[in-house]
């Protein structure tokens, strides 16, 4: 325990996700002996991000103005949609350079031991976009996880009655892992997901 401001810098650096108390107490210590590091500009940033960042209208991604620079994006894709349950899971899809779709951000994941349901996500959001019949199809890529596979569960079963497909991302062995690391899912999952390589 340190005095002061200094306790107070670290226990509100513990709050933030991810970071534990020694995580906490280093980066205080980095900001306190690095007479480089401006805390002006740190300060300045995390206010105009409070000020200036919203949700996307229509997608529910981040974003500085009323839609975000996807959904503006005249060449993307009107008919496909990727849902993810939070915005950072936008920009992991996007450095593949793989999607030219459309996003739907959830806003989490279903998980009842956490309270959270489907009301409390942008599923009822998600059914007005498809609503107009421009979307052909909705790729659900949700956590493989207990929550995510929930998700993906209640959303598969909700978008049956509409004309429109439905397909999950694959998920399966990490490249450069080992088979005998593997838990039983993942091991399942590569099984159902493997494709012809041969005749």
């Amino acid at each position: 325990m340190y005095e002061g401001i200094v306790q107070d810098l670290i226990d509100e650096l513990g709050r933030l996700p991810g970071i534990g108390p020694k995580s906490a107490q280093r980066i205080a210590f980095h900001i306190l002996q690095t007479e480089s590091f401006d805390v002006t500009k740190l300060a300045e940033t995390l206010l105009a991000v409070r000020d200036k960042v919203r949700f996307c209208e229509q997608c529910g991604n981040v974003s500085e103005q009323d839609l975000c620079s996807i959904c503006r994006d005249p060449r993307r894709s009107q008919n496909l949609i990727c849902v993810v349950e939070e915005a950072k899971d936008v920009v992991a899809i996007e450095r593949t350079r793989e999607f030219r779709g459309l996003y739907h951000v959830l806003g989490g994941a279903i998980s009842p031991i956490d309270g959270i349901g489907p009301d409390d996500l942008r599923i009822r959001q998600l059914m007005q976009r498809l609503a107009d019949g421009t979307v052909e199809e909705v790729i659900i890529a949700t956590d493989p996880n207990l929550e995510g596979e929930a998700t993906a569960t209640y959303l598969s079963r909700l978008l049956k009655s509409l004309e429109i497909k439905v397909s999950r991302l694959a998920s399966g062995l990490p490249v450069g892992g080992d088979l005998e690391y593997a838990d039983e899912v993942t091991l399942g999952r590569a099984f159902e997901g493997r494709r012809v390589v041969v005749g």
